[in-house]
């Protein structure tokens, strides 16, 4: 039957588009240089440092981590072993918004006077609110030490993102939609909510059965009428 044949070839062009899209890279990453404008205890300061982020996926979860190639500040006094520890932010844009915090763990030795302080790696958990591809962009870093927040760094040449992610939130739901449907209203403002080519096609098929299901209905009952 020529239906037949069209609904063959829509549920293969269905899975040949699943494929395409398992074959696409997940993630993209890239080195960026931040400028950091540093205010400290001792006046302005000013780095540019290497910045780049990676993310584990740990469940419905991912271990987000952040590495600085160069240090932002420095210290006019030596800081003792375990006395410094980063932390900073990274904002999220694309599908997701909002910050992720990652922390560092303390210095490991000490860090002379009037020398950069290597902030090293930090990390963090990141739990994704909407599915869709997400940046990760460096934000604002602070250096905790001595007791106090002795360096606050903001990047302020508004650095390109370092990592993009390809997300699915827990409950899977659609980009631009969070995992509450709200009621079961369209999160695109009218549109349903699409899920992959592979549900596409499932549903393909199911159309297809039920219009065979509703021909074959009109027929028995055009037949009955017939014999009436």
């Amino acid at each position: 039957m020529p239906y037949r044949r069209r609904t063959a070839s829509a549920l293969a062009a269905a899975v040949a588009g699943s494929a395409v899209l398992a074959s696409a890279p997940a993630a993209h990453a890239a080195v960026v240089d931040v400028n950091y404008a540093c205010e400290t205890k001792i006046g302005p300061k000013g780095a540019v440092s290497p910045v780049d982020i990676k993310a584990v996926k740990n469940g419905s979860s991912y271990t987000i981590t952040m590495s600085f190639e160069k240090g932002v500040s420095d210290s006019p006094i030596e800081l003792p072993k375990g006395v410094m520890t980063p932390r900073a932010e990274l904002k999220l844009g694309g599908a997701d918004t909002g910050t992720v915090k990652v922390k560092g763990t303390p210095n490991t030795e000490a860090i002379p006077p009037n020398t950069p302080i290597k902030i090293g790696q930090l990390t963090g958990t990141y739990t994704p609110k909407k599915s869709g591809k997400v940046t990760f962009t460096a934000g604002l870093l602070t250096v905790h030490a001595l007791g106090m927040d002795a360096a606050v760094c903001t990047p302020k040449n508004n650095p390109a993102p370092s990592l993009e992610l390809e997300v699915t939130a827990p409950g899977g739901s659609d980009s631009g939609g969070s995992s509450d449907s709200g009621g079961g209203e369209s999160p695109s403002g009218g549109e349903l909510p699409r899920t992959g080519p592979l549900d596409s096609a499932t549903a393909l098929g199911t159309l297809g059965g039920t219009v065979l299901l509703t021909g074959a209905a009109g027929v028995l009952w055009l037949t009955r009428r017939t014999a009436r």
